[in-house]
C-alpha cells in the first residue's frame, strides 16, 4: 500500500498533542534514541484514514509491534480484546504503573492485550525508565 502523506503541520499538532510522549508507553521523544513517528490507530490496510483523531504519536518500537493490529489477546480471560486508542480511551483508565514506576501493569483486558501486543515491558523501555527515574524524568507527570 503507498504511503500517503501527512503534513508537518499536523505531525506537529500530533507532537504537541502527546506532549513529546509516545502515546502508548509513554517514552519521551527527548531520550530515545529513534526517531517518533506517527501512527494510524485504526491501521490504512483496515481502512484506517489520515484523519487527526486516527493518527497518535509513537516511538519506533510500539509502532512496529502494534503493525496493523486493533485487537490482541488479553493474557488474563484468554479473549480477544480491542486495543488502547489513545483518541477514545484515557491511558489511566487501562495503566497504572508498578512500585518502582519500571513496568506497566494492565488493569483492564485492554491495558492487558495492549502490554502484550505491544511490548509495553520491552527491556530497553525498562532500562530506560529506570535512568529516567534517576534524573527525575519518569513518570511522566
Amino acid at each position: 500500500m503507498a504511503k500517503s502523506y501527512i503534513s508537518s503541520s499536523t505531525k506537529q499538532a500530533i507532537f504537541a498533542r502527546a506532549q513529546g510522549y509516545c502515546e502508548y508507553c509513554k517514552s519521551p521523544a527527548d531520550f530515545t534514541t529513534e526517531p517518533f513517528s506517527i501512527e494510524h490507530i485504526q491501521p490504512q490496510s483496515k481502512n484506517g484514514s489520515n484523519d487527526f483523531l486516527n493518527l497518535a504519536l509513537a516511538c519506533l518500537g510500539c509502532n512496529i509491534y502494534k503493525s496493523d493490529k486493533t485487537t490482541f489477546i488479553d493474557p488474563v480471560s484468554l479473549q480477544i480484546s480491542d486495543l488502547f486508542n489513545p483518541r477514545t480511551m484515557t491511558w489511566e483508565e487501562h495503566f497504572i504503573w508498578d512500585e518502582r514506576f519500571t513496568s506497566v501493569v494492565g488493569k483492564t483486558a485492554i491495558g492487558r492485550a495492549t502490554i502484550e501486543a505491544l511490548h509495553l515491558n520491552r527491556r530497553p523501555l525498562k532500562n530506560l525508565r529506570r535512568a529516567l527515574i534517576a534524573i527525575e524524568e519518569h513518570p511522566p507527570k
